[in-house]
């Protein structure tokens, strides 16, 4: 109703995750750096999490979309509470794969042979399981072994895994996750927006679609907007969505705090917009056909990605430099504790040699003595 009102040209606050909107917040920048990062080494676990509604979702659909299906495949999993055996099920059908009964064995082994397919043909594959807090430590086990696929010694298959925080908590305490943690080569915490982005961000999804400036906003609604939603993306979208409408069914060309707080008050009423942080929600299976894409250039803020790696390169060489200077102070405390023991042995050493020389002169003599003697003494008994 309101896209009609104010000549829009589609829905500017829907919930449904569309990467046409991806918005770069600050968080939002720092992750899609990391999945860039990741994506490039080809291999092991990419972790992403947030609150509901922080834009997981669009951020890894914005993702793809800067990808080629000519070089991996994509298979998108929203999971529900499955155990180790049932993933690898779950796993198989995702990249289009029809098992026969539920053998695990078959499963595993189909899904190595499709890998093996995939790599022979160029590509590599990528697994991106959303709601990855609703997986048992068994089925995040299955998934690490799912990794240790290769051919030769290239990785067949790298994973996304997206959830909120109890996930990050899970992978970062569970003791019988240290092998998975060790696999992990990228991991980023969405936080939600800054106070400073609420306008931008509000005014870059109403441009998507043909906005031109009706309505327009006064300054303090972006401020009480977000105070409301904690700068959370889905939070503003429904606040957002219900003041537009608002505006519409009053036909104003001007949107004010009043407005604002009304909307609020409805919400609040209705409780379709509680204060606290929402419940989880329930998760459901997505359909399990393969999507082709992979990266060639990810679009990534290669700016801070390239001061992160200076950073890290930096650290690097001061570890080095220190590992170096300790090195060389652990040799010259051996060699200041060592040197005079060995001049002492090398004394005894050279007196040793002196003693044995005096004893091999000696005895060369007394020899020397004894044949003169032998051969003297033959002597006169030949001329007797």
């Amino acid at each position: 109703m309101f896209d009609n009102f104010y000549g829009l040209t589609g829905k500017p606050f829907q919930l449904t995750p569309d990467p046409e909107f991806y918005f770069r917040s600050v968080t939002h920048r720092k992750a899609l750096s990391y999945l860039g990062y990741g994506l490039a080494q080809g291999e092991g676990f990419i972790v992403i999490t947030g609150e509901v509604g922080s834009g997981k979702s669009t951020l890894v659909a914005h993702m793809m979309e800067s990808l080629d299906d000519s070089q991996v495949t994509i298979a998108q999993v929203v999971t529900s509470k499955l155990d180790g055996e049932e993933i690898v099920h779950v796993v198989a059908r995702s990249f289009g794969l029809d098992i026969e009964g539920h053998d695990k064995a078959t499963a595993l082994t189909e899904i190595e042979s499709f890998l093996h397919e995939e790599a022979r043909e160029g590509r590599r594959c990528l697994l991106v399981m959303d709601e990855s807090q609703n997986l048992s430590v068994s089925a995040l086990e299955e998934l690490r072994m799912l990794s240790n696929f290769q051919l030769g010694n290239h990785p067949l298959l790298q994973t996304l895994l997206l959830g909120q925080p109890e996930f990050r908590v899970t992978i970062q305490s569970d003791p019988g996750l240290e092998q998975l943690r060790q696999r992990v080569i990228a991991a980023h915490h969405l936080e939600p927006m800054q106070k400073g982005e609420i306008e931008p961000y509000i005014f870059h999804r109403l441009k998507v679609v043909g906005w031109d400036g009706n309505p327009a906003f006064d300054q303090r609604v972006f401020t009480e907007l977000y105070e409301a939603s904690g700068g959370i993306p889905r939070r503003v979208n429904q606040i957002a969505n219900r003041l537009l409408l608002l505006g519409a069914v009053e036909e104003r060309n001007r949107i004010d705090a009043a407005m604002l707080q009304n909307v609020l008050a409805e919400m609040e009423a209705e409780r379709a917009f509680p204060e606290a942080a929402p419940s989880p929600m329930p998760a459901q299976e997505v359909s399990y056909e393969p999507v082709k894409a992979m990266p060639t250039t990810p679009r990534v803020d290669r700016e801070m990605l390239e001061e992160y790696l200076a950073e890290r390169d930096a650290q690097i060489a001061e570890l080095q430099q220190a590992i170096v200077e300790m090195a060389d102070q652990r040799d010259a405390d051996i060699a200041e504790k060592v040197n005079p023991e060995i001049e002492s042995l090398r004394a005894q050493l050279a007196r040793v040699e002196s003693r044995c020389f005096e004893q091999e002169r000696t005895i060369r003599q007394t020899l020397t003595m004894l044949i003169d003697w032998i051969e003297n003494d033959m002597d006169s008994s030949k001329a007797a």
